[in-house]
């Protein structure tokens, strides 16, 4: 069992759990892999458009959450296998410097996730589709439609899926069902198969793997994993390797969603 999608008390957004905390809640959960890929610093010249503005770690972090990564693997060496890992946003417009980022920091990186959290609105601004259901409904306001704001993200996507960010690009996409998070308050009630099909054929074609996330499980206005069963299903024939992540931003995270996902049912065939 492996989770590649865990959080620590570097996370701006998460909890003081220490490190070696989750460690010690892998091990009780029968985890043989974990990968501890915080919220990379976002790329120089973009403002965090939350309201707290904490949706990754300092730049000044970066090394302290490199030095405490590798002193837990130390410490747990030979009884558990630890990946010291990023999530590195996508964000369109800033290729360039997230490249350059990857490019001095990427060689620390045992493991790493490619996500997108931030989408650029038809006024030239940013906004966070995941920060609240209130952001959501905003957005909802500049695209027109819950469907073409889907369209963006899932557009947004692909670009990131396709993008040169170099020799230490992130071999992962996260959570590619992210504007699903508040699907119960704003549904989306046409399918975008197309667009997604075309996400898919894009990761495979490149060989990269597929954060299956079960983070979406957790959340009031979700209520299932990212991606869900037809897509999960869908990649699994195509090749993709599905990595499962709990996205967990807490100790009392880990494992979150297993119960709900096709890795849970293959494991429990095994």
């Amino acid at each position: 069992m492996k989770d590649g999608h865990v959080h620590t008390p570097f996370c701006p957004h998460g909890t003081g759990d220490p490190i070696s905390a989750y460690v010690e809640r892998a091990l009780e959960l029968g985890y043989s892999e974990i990968t501890f890929a915080e919220h990379a610093p976002l790329p120089k010249g973009f403002t965090d458009p939350t309201p707290s503005m904490d949706s990754a770690m300092r730049l000044e972090d970066l090394e302290g959450y490199f030095a405490a990564l590798e002193e837990v693997k130390r410490s747990y060496k030979g009884r558990i296998k630890i990946n010291l890992g990023l999530e590195v946003d996508f964000i369109e417009g800033f290729e360039s410097e997230t490249k350059a980022f990857l490019d001095e920091y990427g060689r620390h990186l045992d493991d790493s996730i490619l996500s997108v959290h931030f989408l650029k609105l038809p006024n030239g601004r940013y906004d966070c589709l995941d920060y609240s259901p209130g952001t959501f409904g905003a957005m909802l306001e500049q695209y027109g439609s819950v469907k073409n704001l889907h369209l963006h993200y899932y557009l947004t996507v692909l670009k990131s899926v396709q993008s040169d960010l170099g020799t230490f690009k992130p071999g992962r996409i996260g959570h590619i069902t992210l504007a699903n998070k508040f699907q119960l308050k704003y549904p989306l009630m046409e399918s975008l198969g197309e667009e997604v099909s075309e996400i898919l054929t894009e990761i495979a074609r490149r060989e990269y793997e597929l954060d299956y996330n079960g983070a979406g499980t957790a959340k009031p206005l979700c209520r299932e994993p990212y991606p869900p069963d037809w897509i999960a299903g869908k990649a699994k024939l195509l090749g993709i390797q599905l990595v499962y992540g709990s996205d967990a931003h807490q100790v009392k995270e880990l494992g979150q969603g297993l119960d709900r996902m096709q890795i849970r049912k293959k494991h429990e065939e095994a």
